[in-house]
């Protein structure tokens, strides 16, 4: 498996085949004279923004903290949750239970539903 192409930056998706985002970052152990272990992916606007450059991502990072305390940390998924990867990446898990949706939630619960008509 090509990690790069057939992961990374691929859509997530939980088992109720909801979207959760993308796959922004792949965690790799690099063990002596082993060979690597895949740990986790990770999901989040600073791991992208680390991918262009690691200032640029500590910036992000600490805006979004300054800003957004709810999604300031990226939420990383173990690589074990991983159930299928084809053109999305199928997790075994419920949406629910990653930090994957919390500022959809949180823009749910203080915006949508404050709108007339909004649930």
């Amino acid at each position: 498996m090509d990690l790069i192409k057939d992961v990374l930056d691929n859509q997530l998706v939980d088992r109720k085949d909801r979207e959760i985002g993308k796959v922004d970052g792949i965690v790799v152990e690099l063990r002596d004279g082993l060979p690597p272990r895949l740990l986790r992916i990770e999901v989040g606007p600073s791991i992208i923004a680390t991918r262009l450059h690691p200032r640029f991502g500590a910036w992000v990072a600490a805006r979004l903290h300054r800003w957004d305390k709810i999604r300031a940390e990226p939420t990383t998924i173990p690589w074990v949750a991983i159930q299928e990867i084809g053109i999305n990446v199928k997790l075994d898990r419920d949406a629910a239970m990653t930090t994957a949706m919390a500022w959809e939630n949180w823009l749910s619960d203080h915006i949508i539903r404050r709108i007339p008509g909004g649930t």
